[in-house]
Protein backbone atom coordinates (compact mmCIF):
# COMPACT_ATOMS: atom_id res chain seq x y z
CA UNK A 1 0.00 0.00 0.00
CA UNK A 2 2.83 2.43 0.89
CA UNK A 3 6.25 2.56 -0.70
CA UNK A 4 7.81 3.06 2.74
CA UNK A 5 9.22 -0.01 4.48
CA UNK A 6 6.97 -1.32 7.26
CA UNK A 7 7.33 -0.67 10.96
CA UNK A 8 8.48 -3.59 13.09
CA UNK A 9 7.09 -4.32 16.54
CA UNK A 10 10.03 -3.69 18.83
CA UNK A 11 8.45 -4.29 22.24
CA UNK A 12 5.08 -4.93 23.90
CA UNK A 13 4.33 -4.69 27.65
CA UNK A 14 1.31 -5.11 29.86
CA UNK A 15 1.29 -1.94 31.95
CA UNK A 16 0.73 -2.05 35.72
CA UNK A 17 -2.32 0.22 35.38
CA UNK A 18 -5.39 -1.61 36.73
CA UNK A 19 -8.70 0.05 36.08
CA UNK A 20 -12.19 -0.12 34.74
CA UNK A 21 -13.75 0.09 31.29
CA UNK A 22 -13.97 3.89 31.38
CA UNK A 23 -10.30 4.57 32.20
CA UNK A 24 -8.49 4.63 28.82
CA UNK A 25 -8.70 8.41 28.36
CA UNK A 26 -7.57 8.88 31.97
CA UNK A 27 -4.54 6.68 31.21
CA UNK A 28 -3.67 8.75 28.14
CA UNK A 29 -4.10 12.05 30.01
CA UNK A 30 -1.95 10.78 32.89
CA UNK A 31 0.63 9.21 30.57
CA UNK A 32 1.08 12.37 28.49
CA UNK A 33 1.40 14.59 31.56
CA UNK A 34 4.41 14.82 33.82
CA UNK A 35 2.61 12.32 36.10
CA UNK A 36 3.07 9.58 33.54
CA UNK A 37 6.80 9.61 34.03
CA UNK A 38 7.09 9.62 37.80
CA UNK A 39 10.72 9.95 38.82
CA UNK A 40 12.51 6.96 37.25
CA UNK A 41 15.69 5.38 38.58
CA UNK A 42 19.07 7.09 38.47
CA UNK A 43 20.30 4.62 35.83
CA UNK A 44 17.31 5.45 33.63
CA UNK A 45 17.90 9.20 34.00
CA UNK A 46 21.64 8.85 33.27
CA UNK A 47 21.05 6.75 30.14
CA UNK A 48 18.59 9.26 28.74
CA UNK A 49 20.85 12.19 29.62
CA UNK A 50 23.65 10.47 27.67
CA UNK A 51 21.29 9.77 24.75
CA UNK A 52 20.13 13.41 24.56
CA UNK A 53 23.70 14.70 24.86
CA UNK A 54 24.89 12.37 22.05
CA UNK A 55 21.89 13.38 19.97
CA UNK A 56 22.76 17.06 20.39
CA UNK A 57 26.46 16.53 19.63
CA UNK A 58 25.86 14.30 16.58
CA UNK A 59 22.79 16.10 15.22
CA UNK A 60 20.45 13.10 15.63
CA UNK A 61 17.54 15.22 16.81
CA UNK A 62 17.84 18.33 14.67
CA UNK A 63 14.56 19.79 13.35
CA UNK A 64 15.15 18.52 9.81
CA UNK A 65 15.29 14.92 11.03
CA UNK A 66 11.77 14.66 12.41
CA UNK A 67 8.11 14.33 11.55
CA UNK A 68 7.05 16.37 8.53
CA UNK A 69 10.61 16.85 7.30
CA UNK A 70 12.54 13.55 7.05
CA UNK A 71 9.42 11.39 7.39
CA UNK A 72 5.71 11.81 6.74
CA UNK A 73 3.47 11.81 9.76
CA UNK A 74 1.48 8.64 10.30
CA UNK A 75 -1.64 10.79 10.65
CA UNK A 76 -1.57 11.45 6.89
CA UNK A 77 -1.77 7.70 6.29
CA UNK A 78 -4.73 6.96 8.54
CA UNK A 79 -8.14 5.88 7.29
CA UNK A 80 -10.68 8.71 7.24
CA UNK A 81 -12.43 7.73 10.47
CA UNK A 82 -9.19 7.95 12.48
CA UNK A 83 -7.81 11.00 10.67
CA UNK A 84 -11.07 12.88 11.18
CA UNK A 85 -11.25 11.84 14.83
CA UNK A 86 -9.50 13.09 17.92
CA UNK A 87 -5.73 13.49 17.75
CA UNK A 88 -5.25 13.25 21.51
CA UNK A 89 -2.77 15.10 23.73
CA UNK A 90 0.93 15.39 22.98
CA UNK A 91 3.25 14.06 25.70
CA UNK A 92 4.90 16.79 27.75
CA UNK A 93 8.06 14.94 28.79
CA UNK A 94 9.14 13.02 25.66
CA UNK A 95 9.53 14.20 22.05
CA UNK A 96 6.45 12.44 20.64
CA UNK A 97 3.51 13.91 18.71
CA UNK A 98 0.03 12.48 19.07
CA UNK A 99 -1.36 10.75 15.97
CA UNK A 100 -4.84 9.68 17.12
CA UNK A 101 -6.93 8.67 20.12
CA UNK A 102 -10.04 6.48 20.28
CA UNK A 103 -12.02 5.14 23.21
CA UNK A 104 -9.54 2.24 23.65
CA UNK A 105 -6.22 3.34 22.13
CA UNK A 106 -3.81 6.21 21.59
CA UNK A 107 -0.83 6.48 19.24
CA UNK A 108 2.04 8.96 19.21
CA UNK A 109 5.10 9.13 16.98
CA UNK A 110 8.62 10.52 16.88
CA UNK A 111 11.40 10.61 14.34
CA UNK A 112 15.07 11.50 14.32
CA UNK A 113 18.21 10.33 12.49
CA UNK A 114 18.01 6.90 14.15
CA UNK A 115 14.34 5.86 13.76
CA UNK A 116 10.76 6.71 13.00
CA UNK A 117 8.90 5.23 15.98
CA UNK A 118 5.30 4.86 17.08
CA UNK A 119 4.10 4.26 20.62
CA UNK A 120 0.70 2.57 20.93
CA UNK A 121 -1.21 2.54 24.22
CA UNK A 122 -4.22 0.24 24.31
CA UNK A 123 -6.78 -0.47 27.03
CA UNK A 124 -7.55 -4.18 27.36
CA UNK A 125 -9.53 -6.52 29.60
CA UNK A 126 -7.29 -8.27 32.10
CA UNK A 127 -7.04 -12.06 32.44
CA UNK A 128 -9.84 -12.16 35.02
CA UNK A 129 -12.28 -10.61 32.55
CA UNK A 130 -13.40 -8.21 35.29
CA UNK A 131 -10.84 -5.40 35.19
CA UNK A 132 -8.75 -3.66 32.55
CA UNK A 133 -5.17 -2.48 32.12
CA UNK A 134 -3.01 -0.60 29.68
CA UNK A 135 -0.71 -2.18 27.15
CA UNK A 136 2.13 -0.38 25.42
CA UNK A 137 3.67 -1.37 22.11
CA UNK A 138 6.61 0.34 20.42
CA UNK A 139 6.96 0.03 16.66
CA UNK A 140 10.08 1.23 14.88
CA UNK A 141 11.43 1.81 11.43
CA UNK A 142 15.22 2.28 11.72
CA UNK A 143 16.75 4.98 9.54
CA UNK A 144 19.09 2.99 7.29
CA UNK A 145 22.15 1.05 8.40
CA UNK A 146 22.98 3.57 11.13
CA UNK A 147 19.50 3.22 12.63
CA UNK A 148 19.68 -0.59 12.59
CA UNK A 149 23.11 -0.56 14.26
CA UNK A 150 21.90 1.96 16.86
CA UNK A 151 18.80 -0.12 17.68
CA UNK A 152 20.94 -3.27 18.03
CA UNK A 153 23.44 -1.51 20.30
CA UNK A 154 20.81 -0.24 22.73
CA UNK A 155 19.00 -3.59 23.22
CA UNK A 156 20.85 -4.56 26.42
CA UNK A 157 20.30 -1.12 27.94
CA UNK A 158 16.59 -1.20 27.12
CA UNK A 159 16.01 -4.63 28.64
CA UNK A 160 18.29 -4.34 31.67
CA UNK A 161 17.78 -0.72 32.69
CA UNK A 162 15.17 1.23 30.78
CA UNK A 163 12.14 -1.08 30.69
CA UNK A 164 12.26 -2.30 34.30
CA UNK A 165 12.64 1.29 35.55
CA UNK A 166 9.92 2.58 33.22
CA UNK A 167 7.40 -0.09 34.21
CA UNK A 168 8.13 0.43 37.90
CA UNK A 169 7.69 4.17 37.52
CA UNK A 170 4.41 3.73 35.63
CA UNK A 171 3.05 1.34 38.24
CA UNK A 172 4.00 3.59 41.17
CA UNK A 173 2.56 6.67 39.54
CA UNK A 174 -0.68 5.04 38.42
CA UNK A 175 -1.64 3.74 41.86
CA UNK A 176 -0.79 7.11 43.46
CA UNK A 177 -3.38 8.94 41.39
CA UNK A 178 -6.27 10.18 43.52
CA UNK A 179 -8.83 8.56 41.18
CA UNK A 180 -6.86 5.36 40.67
CA UNK A 181 -8.70 2.15 41.54
CA UNK A 182 -7.12 -0.11 44.15
CA UNK A 183 -4.43 -2.37 42.74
Amino acid sequence: MFSDPPFCVEDVWALPTPGGPDDPHRLVEWFTSAGGTERPSAAYRVLFAIRWKLGALLGWDEPGTGIGTRVRTLRDRLPDDLRDGTRGPDPTTVPFTSVYETDTEWVAETANRTVHAAMHIGWLPDDSGIGYHGQMAVLVKPDGLFGRVYMTMIVPFRYLLVYPALLCSIGRGWVRQPESPPA
